[in-house]
């Protein structure tokens, strides 16, 4: 039995994230968003037949009692699957509180070992899709890499999309891309989502630039993995603490450039999201009279697969009615 056995299993989970982190949508409270969604998603792993352990998680950051880093996850029976578990239940809690679009619940598995331990700080990114993912030097000049880009996709660097999250830490990085003729969109949170749009053909996203979190690299990574896309991605040490929660988990250079096959090595490899509130890609869980409607992306490696899963819960009753 292979990962791709339990494939509809962790689309289950993450739906059940991003419907109850839905129903906290524009309430205004991130972190209750948060906690539903985290409940939600713990919940649904309880039954999987699998030997799951969490390596990206919540706990560290958030101070969550479950989907801790270090977790066990699953049945925990004989034959079941060993894999490993990265998660963000609720990718974008502002987004979700304020109603804003982005906001997604998210699940990557691997076989064992599959998928790095990474510390809970910051790293350094650049994400683009297939075309590209040869092109692009993460110590090299923004312009050099966005000619890179530019060349690699038969385009002008005018014509370029970035992304980038809009935090006083990346004024450097705007001023520069814009100096360069690149167009860029600011976005409040989500760069995970935003990684996984500059993958895929025909978004008008053509790269995702900046510092982010380092669980969420290792999250993009997955994805990328199933998309042929690539992260290059640095980790940024900014006090001690970093340095010793690097040291705790077994990273010596910390001043490594890691690639997608780095973040997330395995072999054998499952993403899924859903969407909470809509996206570029997915829409937001919808509910009506009779039921729920979410919107997924469920990829894999082996065998390698990309699914876009419209999926409509519908309550028992005979005179229920069907909404498309």
């Amino acid at each position: 039995m292979g990962l791709d056995s339990v494939s509809r299993d962790f689309l289950r989970v993450a739906e059940d994230a991003a419907v109850d982190a839905a129903r906290t949508m524009g309430q205004g409270r991130r972190k209750h968003s948060d906690h539903v969604a985290v409940e939600a998603m713990r919940k649904a792993m309880d039954p999987l037949p699998i030997r799951g352990t969490v390596t990206i998680g919540e706990g560290e950051r958030d101070e969550a009692p479950m989907l801790y880093v270090g977790e066990k996850v699953g049945r925990w029976g004989d034959d079941d699957l060993e894999v490993d578990i990265a998660v963000d239940p609720l990718e974008g809690t502002n987004l979700c509180a304020t109603g804003a679009p982005g906001a997604i619940a998210v699940l990557a598995a691997a076989n064992r070992g599959g998928l790095l331990h990474a510390p809970d700080c910051y790293m350094e990114k650049i994400i683009v899709g297939p075309r590209a993912r040869d092109h692009v030097d993460i110590n090299a000049p923004v312009a050099d890499n966005l000619k890179a880009i530019a060349k690699a996709l038969n385009r002008d660097v005018e014509d370029l999309v970035v992304i980038v999250l809009e935090r006083e830490r990346h004024e450097k990085l705007v001023a520069d891309i814009r100096a360069a003729g690149g167009r860029i969109k600011l976005i409040g949170d989500g760069d995970l989502s935003a990684g996984i749009s500059a993958a895929v053909h025909g978004t008008n996203v053509h790269a995702v630039m900046g510092i982010g979190g380092a669980p969420e690299g290792v999250l993009t990574a997955a994805a990328m993995r199933c998309l042929n896309g690539e992260i290059l991605g640095r980790l940024v040490i900014r006090k001690p603490e970093d340095e010793r929660r690097c040291a705790e988990m077994g990273i010596a250079d910390v001043r490594r450039v890691y690639r997608a096959a780095d973040l997330a090595s395995g072999e054998n490899i499952i993403f899924a999201a859903t969407g909470v509130t809509d996206g570029p890609m997915m829409k937001g869980v919808r509910f009506f009279g009779d039921g729920t409607r979410t919107s997924s992306l469920v990829m894999q490696t082996h065998p390698h697969l990309i699914r876009f899963i419209d999926s409509i819960y519908v309550k028992d009753g005979q005179d229920v009615r069907i909404q498309f």
